[in-house]
């Protein structure tokens, strides 16, 4: 299985609106374009997908959604809550466990520190493998058979600017 690990795009800030959660934190008019971007590279990158898992999170979810857009396959769309910020990598992988038929490629949306820490956990089997994914990074780990534990292989961690320039191709 690959795994696609997509940290959301440019969100509002944190208190822009007084009566706003955290969850509910939008893009940015930035953050959207710069996620076209990313989409447009992941196109150009031939990557394919059976399933699009995103955090409930309104910011993740419009992240999710752009890309279920651009790839015209938003029935491959559903949230997850284990990709919350507070989500458990061990439901998430339960999650992914008891899919049937098995996917072949997740792209999976969500937050920092989680997704580090999951990236971390799956590669070497601890969760403190310093890794920087930046809003709107993408990493691609391929997997055997997937654990909460040592399981993963670092195919590639791209930043958003060498997404952009991706993107150009």
């Amino acid at each position: 299985m690959n795994l696609y690990i997509l940290r959301h795009g440019l969100a509002a800030d944190r208190g822009a609106s007084p009566s706003s959660k955290d969850a509910d934190r939008p893009l940015t008019p930035k953050g959207k374009r710069k996620l076209w971007q990313i989409a447009t590279a992941m196109e150009n990158l031939g990557l394919s997908f059976d399933l699009i898992l995103s955090s409930p999170y309104l910011r993740a979810r419009q992240t999710a959604e752009i890309v279920a857009e651009a790839f015209e396959s938003p029935k491959k769309l559903k949230l997850c809550d284990a990709l919350a910020p507070d989500g458990s990598v061990k439901s998430l992988v339960g999650f992914l466990d008891r899919l049937r038929p098995s996917p072949k490629g997740v792209v999976l949306v969500g937050h920092e520190p989680y997704l580090s820490g999951l990236i971390s956990l799956l590669v070497s089997g601890e969760s403190d493998l310093r890794v920087t994914l930046k809003k709107g990074g993408l990493c691609k780990l391929s997997v055997e058979s997937l654990q909460a534990g040592r399981c993963a292989s670092l195919e590639w961690l791209l930043t958003p600017k060498q997404m952009s320039l991706i993107a150009a191709i």
